[in-house]
């Protein structure tokens, strides 16, 4: 493994020319154990910036959606109300997308890709378009900007230390800045390392290389993490979904239904994909008023879900993230037309989202391949959880293209996840395969980043 794959770190980025590796450090040079140091002493204020973020992020929802109508008066809430915050989010996306540097982050229609990180003038950017597209309604994760963030925090250390022109030092603490972003919001290390891996194409002495200092970062922002949450009162995230309706094991029929979802996935996850990547092609030449046209439409699809299934509108609206235990647990309370219902408008705002807003793919497609599980463990021979667990797993692989991260992803999250992942392997793979025929030549190369940054590269360049 050379040391342009090891020292690459993570984003949503475009491919860029490689310029000549530098060589690893030995893992026990005075080099090395200062990049280690310079780690440790980032996931501290990376894990607070992050903490903090999604924070914010989620009182901005609060107060937006409930508090604010309150305030009007506007009791019950009416089906009009998303509207306004979304049009109002395309158009700062859309101003950041033309005026700010960076372009406000990369679009999150091509999924996952490894990058150097942002440049520190392009953190406010991408910072304000993130916010105003979870705070304000829009169908994207958490995921990405978190990553974008740490990694541009924690690849500023080197300068602040006179070691700005280290170009490895700059990409290997840019990695474990996003390593410890992301460790935080999926609450786990081992999801985190895996992200990283697959995302980088990391392996061999590279691996460990980019992985202690990850390691370490995550660590020591976990402990944080603790106190601040125990400080503030606000408590420390976490995505694992308790109290779910029993799975006893996996059995031949329900095997059958892992190779049913694996093969469906794909093709609604494609519909997703090219309606996403059409949208933003359409709207490339109108950076400003394309966000707004979009954000729009987005209001009016949540409104048309909230009048045919007589629920609200928010329902098919922001990632999906804090709705996706409330689901699962509160299952039985849907009937298969609901179920149907949710997946057809939410992929379609989630589609739309991803086109112009600025995100992560990962959770909304998680909601998304939940639900789709849910509704088919209404036919025989489907648990729910079964259904749910591989639901996640097929979805996830196909936004995603990353086959260990999803089945991580679904089975670490629920609390029968190791009794399922059997079931998830099988989806995972049929989907992935089943995909990597469907869009053959759709997807260009990935190329690893080297170290530090290529020569005209600009990170967040939609």
């Amino acid at each position: 493994m050379s040391a342009d794959a090891a020292t690459s770190t993570m984003g949503i980025m475009p491919s860029h020319p490689t310029p000549v590796p530098q060589p690893l450090p030995s893992l026990h040079s005075r080099r090395y154990r200062q990049l280690l140091l310079l780690a440790a002493a980032v996931g501290v204020p990376v894990s607070a910036v992050a903490f903090a973020y999604l924070q914010l992020v989620h009182h901005t929802q609060h107060w937006v959606y409930h508090d604010l109508p309150s305030a009007l008066g506007l009791d019950p809430v009416p089906l009009w109300w998303p509207v306004p915050p979304l049009v109002l989010a395309g158009l700062i996306v859309g101003l950041c997308v033309r005026y700010l540097p960076g372009k406000g982050g990369d679009s999150p229609a091509d999924g996952f890709h490894a990058g150097p990180p942002p440049r520190p003038r392009e953190i406010p950017g991408i910072a304000l378009a993130a916010l105003a597209s979870l705070g304000l309604g829009a169908v994207v994760g958490p995921e990405a900007p978190l990553i974008a963030l740490g990694a541009g925090l924690a690849a500023w250390a080197p300068s602040l230390v006179k070691r700005g022109d280290d170009e490895q030092a700059v990409a290997v603490l840019g990695a474990a800045g996003a390593f410890a972003a992301i460790s935080l919001l999926l609450g786990s290390p081992l999801l985190g390392a895996f992200l990283l891996m697959e995302a980088s194409a990391t392996g061999g002495a590279a691996l460990g290389f980019m992985l202690v200092p990850g390691l370490l970062a995550s660590g020591v922002g976990a402990l944080v993490i603790v106190g601040l949450g125990s400080l503030t009162g606000l408590g420390t995230a976490s995505l694992a979904i308790p109290a779910l309706p029993d799975f006893v094991r996996p059995d031949v029929p329900q095997l059958g239904w892992a190779v049913v979802i694996g093969l469906a996935a794909p093709f609604l996850g494609i519909g997703v994909r090219r309606l996403s990547r059409l949208v933003r092609t359409r709207g490339a030449g109108r950076p400003v008023l394309a966000p707004v046209v979009v954000a729009f439409l987005v209001g009016l699809v949540a409104m048309a879900y909230g009048a045919v299934s007589d629920r609200s509108p928010e329902a098919v609206l922001f990632s999906g993230e804090t709705a996706l235990g409330p689901l699962l647990v509160h299952a039985s309370d849907y009937s298969v037309g609901a179920l149907v219902l949710l997946v057809v408008f939410k992929s379609l705002t989630y589609a739309l989202s991803l086109g112009v807003f600025r995100g992560g793919p990962v959770f909304p497609g998680m909601f998304i391949g939940a639900a789709g599980g849910i509704a088919l463990s209404h036919a025989p021979g489907l648990q729910t959880v079964a259904g749910a667990a591989m639901g996640i797993g097929a979805m996830c692989v196909v936004m995603l293209r990353m086959p260990l991260v999803s089945v991580l992803l679904a089975t670490l999250l629920l609390s029968q996840g190791l009794s399922v992942m059997p079931l998830v392997i099988v989806s995972v793979v049929v989907a992935h395969v089943v995909m990597s025929f469907l869009t053959r030549g759709d997807d260009a190369p990935q190329e690893p980043f080297p170290t530090g940054r290529p020569p005209g590269a600009a990170a967040g360049s939609g």
